[in-house]
């Protein structure tokens, strides 16, 4: 293994560049299959899989059910690591991922409750813990390799390209959804054009199972997690050890995390639900939305590293805050509005998301990061991502749009409070 300048964690310099590309690609596989369930969700199960409802309950009982993969996370983590623990990274993400594809792709065949009743719903459910699952284990610690092999001065650079998946991952699911719904009749787009996403989110998984086989296979990368201390520990103990900095770890992130499906799944549900405007136009602006996102988190990346990441994550949380205030009420305001919203949102979004990620993994012992950062990644998009859709749809639905602000007003306070508390000091934010 080479061996060059010393990294901030004191050891030979591995290869950021290398990292950083099966970072992208693993990152980009997840959140594609991420929003293909999220726009299906919306537009495809509420139809498919609770007919027997009006729109709107169906779409909440669809937003359920989309939380559960959140909610299997966790349990998908400690199953996983223990996987870790005897056979090996290699053995853990094949079965991870080979879970994730298969559940992804056991959707594109799913009957509806008109052909096979109740048992659609269950399926659904079924693929989607999977999915979960998975998910916990798909965790290849990458992310935290990449950041601390950054140089100390590029560390906001390196925080910043995990997140980008985000972005890609929507443009991509965003696009294959606007082009099948708007080519296709509306029956034979229920009938067979939505199931296409999932075949290709299951062909994507297997691109990106290669590409992150072949960065954590090789003898270098393994001697690298060994030498870095990023070996799984065991889940319980962990949380012994760890418990407090995996919380405030979970809550460091909310605004941005609540700002993700502030500007992703719930408004694409509103405007579905109630305006007359076409699903195809409004996924088309999120299309622009996410690449205005893409160039927010790169920037975001630039900033942390002139101003420090914590000031960016403060600075942004208040941004949040304020945007939370007037924005979601653009949404009943036309074409216009809601392209200020998501333009807007998506600047927020890339500014704050791109700097979430292992905001507080430097408080954690070297013994416990890579499991404790795992954790800290299933908590966060539990408490703030997981049911977001779900309450800021039946809050907006009773009370208003500007209670979904308060919604998201809400993850913002606590950023700020998680932020306060961990006491970081900003040489410790890496």
């Amino acid at each position: 293994m080479a061996h060059g300048s010393p990294t901030a964690s004191g050891h030979g310099q591995a290869k950021p560049g290398e990292i950083a590309i099966g970072v992208i690609i693993g990152r980009t596989s997840e959140f594609f299959d991420f929003f293909v369930y999220a726009i299906a969700s919306v537009i495809v199960f509420p139809k498919l899989v609770f007919p027997f409802v009006n729109e709107l309950t169906g779409t909440l009982y669809s937003f359920g059910i989309f939380a559960l993969a959140f909610a299997a996370r966790p349990l998908g983590t400690v199953i996983f690591m223990a996987v870790d623990r005897r056979h090996g990274k290699g053995a853990k993400l094949v079965i991870a991922l080979v879970l994730l594809g298969t559940s992804t792709v056991a959707i594109a065949f799913l009957p509806g409750y008109d052909t096979i009743g109740v048992a659609a719903i269950w399926l659904l459910a079924a693929a989607r813990l999977a999915q979960g699952i998975a998910w916990g284990g798909a965790w290849d610690g990458l992310a935290s390799l990449l950041a601390m092999n950054s140089p100390p001065n590029r560390r906001g650079w390196y925080a910043m390209v995990p997140q980008l998946g985000a972005p890609l991952g929507l443009i991509v699911a965003s696009a294959l959804f606007a082009f099948f719904a708007g080519n296709l009749s509306a029956d034979d787009f229920f009938d067979w054009g939505w199931r296409y996403p999932f075949f290709v989110a299951f062909a994507i998984n297997v691109v990106a199972l290669f590409a992150r086989l072949r960065m954590v296979a090789t003898d270098e990368y393994s001697e690298l997690f060994e030498s870095r201390d990023l070996e799984p520990a065991r889940v319980g103990e962990t949380i012994k050890q760890e418990g407090r900095h995996i919380l405030l770890g979970a809550f460091a992130p909310l605004a941005s995390f609540a700002l993700f499906h502030m500007v992703t799944v719930f408004p694409l549900s509103w405007v579905f639900l109630f305006t007359r405007e076409s699903p195809v136009r409004f996924l088309i602006i999120e299309m622009i939305g996410a690449a205005v996102g893409v160039v927010a988190i790169i920037a975001s990346g630039m900033i942390a590293d002139r101003v420090g990441r914590k000031p960016l994550l403060l600075g942004s949380a208040v941004a949040i805050a304020v945007y939370s205030g007037f924005a979601p009420q653009l949404l009943d305001a036309g074409a216009v509005g809601e392209t200020v919203y998501m333009v807007l949102g998506f600047v927020l979004l890339g500014l704050s998301f791109g700097q979430s990620s292992g905001a507080i993994a430097s408080s954690f012992a070297r013994t416990y990061r890579y499991t404790a950062s795992a954790l800290t990644s299933d908590f966060a998009w539990l408490f703030g991502a997981g049911f977001a859709p779900l309450a800021a749809l039946l809050l907006a639905t009773h009370f208003g749009l500007i209670s979904a602000g308060a919604y998201l007003l809400s993850g913002a306070v606590w950023t700020l409070l998680a932020l306060w508390l961990s006491g970081l000091r900003e040489a410790e934010v890496n």
